[in-house]
């Protein structure tokens, strides 16, 4: 057996990146374009790099800072809070990432074995973090089949019955990977019923800016309520790497819980980033809203390459940056077709299975410009005409 029977059983048994298994995809399928990852186009505010350029000889940005974020950003991001988010008791920590911070909940709310619910199609590096985190009780439960809305009333019944009582009930809101967007009304239900169990709701808004169609994103606010949020796609700001937890400052001994996790994972945030956050967030929301406008022909392209497989076939995209397409039903193995578009046709997709719905697939739209994405949404559509027809034929 050697050392290879001494790795930790929890990463044995975590699933694999999806986004490693599709990299390996590009690299082996020659020039094929990208509507798989969730990125953005665009870079951050020019007027902002500018400003961070300025601070590369700082001996500050090469320090130490503290470990919930810089005084300055904290302050900014709880005027944000109040004023676009309407949350108004939460306190506020700076992470390297959405991803870093929903890993910071789950070390700080729950034990190895505890029970937790999430709703398919479900975001999955969240699935991951559970997994390599020792919870692997995770309670998947469904969407609605004509919205992919989050079923109430079976994680009423399922809080009820589970005895202990699931930690977590975590939801992406606008979707990842659905792009579906949870109704105010629909979200306020959700968090009654976790606060009558006696369950925390983590409410990732990783898209709060990206929503069509005059839909309006909300937040919710509430002692068993945790709200994470993120640079990365609403400033082009994927690779430097920051987000934000806002938690409820009434619950004793919260923070320290935090802060004993995030000085044991980045310390603090990288501070260059946080400075380039900072000047992001004075050039405002805005900037952020005029660009994500620009995504709206792109979905409009992509949800046209989509529709060989049939309007009933096509979900979401009410927010964020994707579409979920349902494949005819024969082909459950959508990492197989996934493997066939990239290699016969030239375009990538996030198979549906890395979200707990096989025969499905996430299409993003958000990270080619408009020419790119009409050529990529060509190919595509090429593929599922073929694949309807035809099936994969090398």
């Amino acid at each position: 057996m050697g050392f290879a029977g001494r790795l930790a059983k929890r990463a044995l048994e975590t699933e694999m990146p999806v986004m490693v298994q599709i990299q390996e995809v590009i690299r082996g399928a020659k020039h094929a374009v990208s509507l798989a990852q969730g990125v953005v186009y665009w870079q951050p505010p020019e007027q902002a790099l500018d400003k961070v350029k300025e601070l590369v000889w700082d001996p500050s940005v090469s320090r130490y800072g503290a470990d919930e974020g810089m005084p300055e950003l904290r302050e900014a991001l709880l005027k944000k809070l109040r004023r676009e988010n309407n949350l108004h008791k939460s306190s506020v920590v700076v992470t390297s990432g959405a991803n870093q911070a929903f890993v910071d909940l789950v070390l700080t709310l729950c034990d190895a074995g505890d029970s937790v619910v999430m709703f398919a199609p479900y975001y999955f590096n969240a699935y991951m973090s559970f997994q390599m985190t020792g919870v692997t009780d995770i309670l998947v439960g469904p969407g609605d089949p004509n919205t992919l809305h989050p079923d109430a009333d079976w994680l009423e019944k399922t809080l009820a019955e589970t005895k202990p009582t699931p930690k977590i009930v975590t939801v992406v809101n606008p979707g990842n990977p659905s792009g579906t967007y949870i109704p105010e009304p629909l979200l306020q239900r959700i968090s009654e019923i976790c606060r009558k169990a006696g369950s925390w709701l983590v409410v990732d808004n990783t898209y709060e800016y990206f929503m069509y169609d005059g839909l309006k994103h909300t937040c919710i606010e509430g002692e068993h309520i945790v709200n994470i949020f993120s640079f990365s796609k609403a400033y082009g700001m994927m690779g430097w790497r920051v987000g934000y937890i806002a938690y409820p400052t009434e619950v004793e001994g919260f923070a320290e819980l935090l802060l004993k996790v995030q000085d044991n994972i980045p310390i603090c945030a990288t501070i260059i980033s946080q400075h380039l956050a900072l000047y992001s967030l004075e050039v405002g929301p805005e900037w952020v809203r005029e660009r994500v406008k620009t995504l709206v022909i792109n979905r409009e392209i992509v949800l046209e390459a989509l529709s060989p497989l049939g309007q009933e076939a096509i979900r979401g995209g009410e927010g964020a940056i994707y579409l979920w397409a349902k494949l005819p039903d024969k082909y459950v193995n959508d990492f197989d077709v996934v493997r066939w578009l990239a290699h016969k046709h030239g375009v990538v997709t996030i198979p549906g299975s890395a979200c707990g719905c096989p025969g499905n697939l996430r299409i993003s739209f958000g990270g080619l410009v408009e020419n790119d994405c009409r050529a990529a949404a060509e190919r595509l559509r090429r593929g599922l005409e073929e694949l309807v027809r035809e099936g994969m034929v090398q």
